[in-house]
């Protein structure tokens, strides 16, 4: 048999959770209410709970497992402007104006997390540093072109396009063709940007419960009773921020949320040059297909990071990070002889229409559907949110009032995505072979 890709003391937890441990001390107990409930402590939870609490509101953020569980400590770090619909379709979408709004709102998002984290002083290795989306085709570098016109039109977005004869200057690989460079998109620690957010919504007054699952959230009086397993909390106001690990306790939501896993690797720590050779600028990197690749470096500027939508069915996670692997390789051949440290999951919310939402449903809040662009959408977000509750007109978007999308028979358990991830794989194939 051979052997598999792995280090001997290979892990299948989130190489963030090594410098930034999930804080797992006993349950303290809950109080019987509050002015206001946020169940999720993620980027938009603790957004809003941060919110909230400045402004002298008493807050509790519940979780049903350890503060940052999910995806919020889970995900690649990559911080940029891109909304999950391309600006051309947005425009289509919804005309111009609206639709320039929304993007310039990325934007917006984007550079507020950047205050955010330079104002709080949180210390998570954020650094605009740039990113290279690799076009998979000639025609999807056209195609990017022509939106990277419209951003900079509508929005500002600074960033040029690097024809595929020279982008050996951004990614040491030949396997796109070409790509668009964002220059001021960035690169985070989320285990440390989560942890800075959590200790300061704390000292702000907030509470975080974790390993306190909501049962139900029903009408009380002119507020809420947020039923929980540890206990029941009446509050007048209810935010759910949980996006894909939104459960039975929010059904309508759940209906609307589609949760996709996403598989992230960190490699061993590399040899000398051998960064330089695959990201020479220390830029991150994604790509044009629909189950994207990116690759990263690790803050410290030890090892490689990698994620591709692999071996999303299997059990073992060793055997899913030689799925990653195997990918890794073909993009990167130089890098074909690294041995995965890490290999981890997560869960991401996709709403049916490709859009994030914010909105109230029988006065319950929520803000989500991130797509997998959450890290300063999600913040931006579970801000806007609290503001809306407090009736602050600061807390107005663009995406308010956007319709919230299911399908028939759909219910939460997505039985169809391990079709759609090999239509999508299958489609991604078929566009690199007629390029060829």
């Amino acid at each position: 048999m051979t052997a598999l890709p792995v280090t001997p003391d290979f892990k299948d937890t989130p190489y963030w959770w090594e410098a930034s441990p999930l804080r797992d001390a006993a349950p303290e107990p809950l109080p019987e209410q509050a002015d206001a409930v946020v169940v999720g402590t993620g980027f938009t939870g603790l957004s809003a709970a941060l919110t909230l609490a400045r402004r002298g509101t008493s807050t509790v953020v519940l979780d049903a497992e350890a503060p940052g569980f999910g995806a919020s400590t889970r995900n690649s770090g990559m911080t940029a402007f891109l909304l999950p619909t391309k600006a051309s379709a947005l425009v289509s979408r919804f005309g111009e104006e609206r639709g320039g709004a929304m993007q310039r709102a990325a934007v917006e998002a984007h550079d507020g997390l950047a205050e955010l984290i330079a104002d709080e002083g949180i210390a998570c290795h954020f650094a605009r540093c740039g990113r290279f989306v690799g076009a998979e085709t000639p025609a999807h570098y056209e195609r990017m072109a022509h939106e990277l016109d419209l951003m900079a039109r509508l929005a500002g977005v600074q960033g040029e396009m690097v024809p595929r004869e020279a982008q050996g200057r951004e990614i040491g690989s030949t396997h796109y063709h070409g790509g668009m460079l964002l220059t001021q998109a960035g690169a985070l620690h989320p285990g440390l940007y989560h942890r800075g957010l959590l200790e300061r919504a704390e000292a702000a007054g907030a509470q975080v419960h974790g390993h306190a699952p909501v049962l139900s959230v029903s009408r009380q009086g002119g507020g809420f009773r947020v039923q929980t397993a540890r206990g029941a909390i009446a509050a007048e106001t209810v935010i759910v921020a949980t996006n894909g690990y939104t459960g039975p306790e929010s059904p309508w939501l759940r209906r609307r949320i589609v949760p996709v896993g996403a598989s992230v690797t960190v490699s061993e720590p590399v040899e000398p040059g051998l960064l330089e050779s695959v990201l020479p600028t220390g830029r991150a990197m994604t790509d044009s297909k629909i189950n994207i690749y990116s690759a990263r470096r690790s803050p410290d500027g030890t090892r490689l990071q990698f994620a591709a939508a692999r071996g999303l069915l299997m059990r073992d996670p060793r055997r899913k990070a030689a799925e990653v692997h195997r990918v890794l390789a073909a993009v990167f051949p130089q890098a074909a002889h690294l041995r995965i440290a890490f290999c981890w999951t997560g869960q991401m919310g996709f709403a049916f229409d490709r859009q994030p939402h914010i909105g109230a449903r029988d006065g319950v809040r929520h803000a989500m559907g991130y797509c997998g662009s959450g890290v300063s959408m999600a913040t931006w977000l579970g801000r806007k949110a609290a503001l809306q509750s407090l009736s602050d007109p600061a807390g107005a978007t663009p995406f308010d009032g956007l319709p919230f999308p299911t399908r028939p028979f759909y219910r939460g358990r997505p039985w169809f995505l391990p079709a759609a991830v090999r239509y999508y794989n299958w489609l991604d194939r078929r566009d690199r072979a007629r390029a060829a």
